[in-house]
């Protein structure tokens, strides 16, 4: 039994389950069914599908989630940002419409599952954490823009070739501009005042359902079924069985798209899933969360479906709806299925238009100005990453941006863990406690000696700034150098290359008389410096506590910090500020 609680968790949370929750989850479920399908089909006709798939990858996803997903309101189908990445990765391999097109983009269904299961098994969903925030949200924002430009063409009837860049969207619409159909336009702004009217007046209302309900009605009454791109005639019943057909060409084609998709896919969904099970108070298991959504994504390829992943605002809906268990997922999933056997012909006359009024009123909520000006305040770095990463997928496109922007996180990582913040030390008067100089006033330092405080990991990277620091510290120096403090208490880690570098700094110091005391050693780096012999090398020097301990054994004279030497600007560049301890 524990091992099938462990395979599905949908098990362990049906102990105990009541009449009550399943009233809640049937209301949550049929409620977020009403919002899916026509948002499905809305980032179907996204992903450059016909709209009915965006229905088929509405139907099993959400039933494998829910027997294997640990989320309990997390409601998974197609959203804005996956559906991009499929046009963006699809299109540039085939014709958009195109049955190769069709065909590639459920192929990428069945990658994308299939990476992410093998990331699960595996453990990897540390991985979505090389997708930092700042990248994120630079990259979303710049999507948001590309799929409103791309909706336009549907917004206002013009013929415009269909591009991930901005740069070529902007003069293709402008060039089409002549050809605007004013009856599509109509259509498309009545769209768009009832999706935005409802979304700010009466948020609990389907507003996705009401847009296309309304639109179809008004190409009916008014006969525009001729002159207005609708959905047409749309297939009835179940998706049949039918596996993708593997070709191995096209898989490596679009495996640099896969991947992405898998991580964009996974950090969209833990992100939504982590906040609402903190709400809720229970925990979700990210590796279980990759299989669950992988095993969705596979299935749902055999099934004409193509990638999904959770929802941020159906996932809203479904708890605000009170959704108290996955089994909300199954009940939307039935739904779906209802309205594929008796809601199809309903959908014949549902203008595009609508549908892009829809999906333009998802993604203007992915502009995220708030970050660029709270990032501004908090770290420059950041907002400098977030903007490369918005102009690279602006310029670039979609998969070029976001790799850029990971690969520019990345390098501003190791640059920082090359040039760490060090410290100068000098004691807090009338105390044993040693603090930064640049950032507290009137401490105590000592004649002859240096003292500082590494923050990171010592490693072969920051190796030459240690040493470069401290040279720079004594050229300052008015008094020869007698000893020099390293407090070790927040370094946790020690290379080989950084245990060859203190060895020959100590021999270097040595012969010039003056003495190196380690203060602060962890464990791990202790355990290097006793397998390397270093630790009988420095003897007492090296066992020091504390830098008070160190600062007893040199027994050097104090002075009042600033009274006889000026201190270099630290690694972090802060200024002295306030009077309070500060590290």
């Amino acid at each position: 039994m524990h091992a099938l609680e462990r395979l599905f968790p949908l098990i362990r949370t049906l102990r105990g389950y009541s009449k009550g929750d399943l009233r809640a989850d049937t209301f949550a479920g049929a409620t977020t069914a009403v919002m899916l399908v026509p948002q499905g089909m809305a980032y179907a006709l996204l992903a450059g599908l016909p709209p009915i798939h965006g229905i088929y990858a509405s139907l099993i996803p959400p039933i494998a989630y829910a027997l294997l997903g640990t989320s309990r309101q997390l409601s998974v189908g197609p959203v804005a940002m996956d559906s991009l990445l499929v046009a963006a990765g699809v299109g540039a391999l085939a014709e958009v419409g195109s049955d190769s097109y069709v065909a590639a983009a459920i192929l990428l269904a069945l990658l994308v599952g299939t990476i992410q299961v093998l990331m699960g098994l595996l453990k990897m969903g540390f991985l979505v954490n090389f997708l930092s925030v700042p990248v994120i949200s630079g990259f979303t924002s710049a999507a948001a823009m590309i799929i409103g430009l791309t909706q336009l063409k549907h917004l206002l009837g013009l013929e415009v070739r269909s591009s991930p860049l901005v740069a070529e969207l902007l003069p293709e619409i402008y060039r089409a501009l002549p050809g605007l159909h004013w009856a599509t336009l109509g259509v498309g702004a009545a769209s768009l005042i009832v999706v935005f009217g409802i979304k700010r007046f009466a948020p609990h209302i389907p507003a996705a359902l009401v847009a296309v309900s309304l639109g179809a009605v008004l190409v009916f009454v008014l006969d525009l079924g001729e002159s207005v791109s609708i959905v047409g005639a749309v297939p009835a019943g179940f998706p049949g069985f039918e596996p993708p057909r593997l070709r191995w060409a096209l898989m490596r084609d679009l495996l640099p798209t896969a991947v992405t998709l898998a991580l964009v896919a996974f950090m969209e969904s833990i992100s939504v899933g982590q906040s609402y099970a903190k709400k809720n108070k229970y925990r979700i298991d990210p590796n279980r969360e990759l299989i669950a959504l992988g095993v969705g994504n596979a299935t749902g390829a055999f099934f004409s479906g193509f990638p999904v992943a959770g929802g941020l605002s159906r996932t809203a809906i479904s708890a605000e709806a009170g959704a108290r268990s996955a089994v909300s997922g199954l009940v939307t999933s039935a739904f779906v299925g209802l309205s594929l056997v008796l809601l199809t012909p309903l959908f014949y006359y549902i203008p595009n238009a609508a549908l892009a009024a829809i999906i333009l009123a998802a993604v203007v909520g992915l502009m995220d100005v708030r970050e660029v000006v709270h990032l501004h305040k908090v770290k420059k770095a950041d907002m400098a990453l977030l903007l490369v990463t918005f102009a690279a997928t602006l310029i670039l496109g979609i998969l070029p941006g976001i790799g850029l922007g990971v690969g520019a996180s990345l390098l501003w990582f190791v640059i920082r863990t090359t040039r760490p913040h060090v410290a100068v030390l000098g004691r807090v008067p009338g105390t044993h406690l040693f603090r930064n100089v640049r950032r507290n006033r009137n401490l105590i330092t000592y004649e002859g000696v240096i003292a500082v405080r590494m923050d990171a990991q010592f490693y072969f990277g920051n190796v030459a700034f240690l040493r470069s620091t401290l040279e720079n510290l004594e050229s300052t120096m008015l008094e020869p150098l007698r000893a020099v403090v390293l407090d070790f208490s927040a370094v946790n880690s020690l290379d080989s290359s950084a245990e060859s570098a203190l060895s020959d700094m100590l021999t270097e110091y040595k012969g010039r008389g003056v003495t190196v005391y380690l203060a602060g050693v962890k464990g791990p780096v202790g355990d290097v410096l006793e397998s390397s012999g270093l630790s009988n090398r420095i003897g007492q020097a090296g066992r020091c506590l504390t830098v008070h301990e160190a600062i007893t054994l040199i027994n050097a004279p104090p002075r009042r910090e600033g009274a006889s030497r000026t201190i270099p600007p630290d690694s972090a560049g802060v200024r002295a500020s306030g009077t309070s301890a500060r590290l």
